[in-house]
């Protein structure tokens, strides 16, 4: 029973991702989900790459893995979830790029982009910083010293 009611959630929330919003938001919707996913990203912010796995599995928008680390850049796959019918997720992923860039904005307070290769069942997003760009931002490791002073 639960799986039925899985379904039909995710059967609703593809109707709303691969339908409705690209008609509604015409041919910038991937520029506008991407500044979207931003938005969510304020609104959501996170402090550390494992909350940012949590709360794409929360989300239901798949589960994230990282497969690469370097200094000014991440590459992190995406496995697509299964949706009504068990066929994977095909929609637009400009949200969560601009969610990952946003998140590691805050995490390097470098200014970051998202760039995005979509697979059959997998999706790659490559998120790009420059560390010589610094914001004045206060980063987690500022706010661990200030506070306990």
């Amino acid at each position: 029973m639960e799986k039925e009611n899985q379904s039909y959630t995710n059967f609703g929330y593809e109707l709303i991702r691969d339908t409705l919003l690209p008609e509604l938001l015409g041919k910038e919707h991937s520029e506008i989900l991407y500044w979207g996913g931003k938005a969510l990203a304020r609104n959501f912010p996170l402090e550390s790459i494992d909350e940012i796995k949590e709360f794409f599995v929360k989300a239901g928008w798949g589960e994230v893995h990282i497969l690469k680390e370097k200094k000014s850049e991440i590459l992190i796959e995406l496995e697509l979830p299964h949706l009504a019918g068990g066929k994977k997720a095909s929609f637009d992923r400009h949200l969560e790029a601009g969610f990952l860039a946003e998140q590691l904005e805050r995490l390097t307070s470098c200014p970051a982009e998202t760039f995005i290769t979509d697979k059959k069942t997998k999706v790659l997003f490559e998120v790009h910083w420059d560390p010589k760009d610094h914001f004045g931002r206060e980063t987690r490791k500022t706010r661990k010293k200030s506070s306990g002073s």
